[in-house]
């Protein structure tokens, strides 16, 4: 079973920086644009950044500035480095795999990211 495997979550306070890595079945990785997305308590799913498998980025305007996705092919393995967390930036993140072409699109269960003093 193909699945996404996320790790690195946890409580930050203002400020801090956490990094989380997604860990995805080499069959897809290579071929998918993968992106996290987050979801606030209250709120609806909203993208944070996605990568192409050329390495193109793309990132909300919230987090411009701050997050940085990256992937390591060798490792099929995408990354999200957050910087100057903010608490608005609590929430699950989400790992997605991605073909637009296909159609076809798979989720990770979630990491907890908290931003708190």
């Amino acid at each position: 079973q193909v699945q996404l495997v996320e790790s690195g979550g946890g409580l930050v306070q203002p400020g801090g920086s956490l990094r989380l890595s997604c860990a995805a079945a080499r069959s897809i990785f290579s071929i998918r644009t993968m992106g996290w997305y987050r979801q606030a308590p209250g709120k609806e799913r909203e993208l944070a950044a996605t990568i192409t498998p050329g390495g193109g980025t793309n990132y909300a305007d919230s987090v411009k500035g701050r997050f940085t996705i990256s992937r390591d092919n060798a490792k099929n393995t995408v990354y999200l480095q957050m910087n100057s967390l903010k608490p608005e930036d609590t929430a699950v993140y989400y790992c997605n795999a991605r073909n637009y072409g296909t159609g076809f699109n798979l989720w990770g269960q979630g990491t907890q990211v908290t931003v708190s003093s």
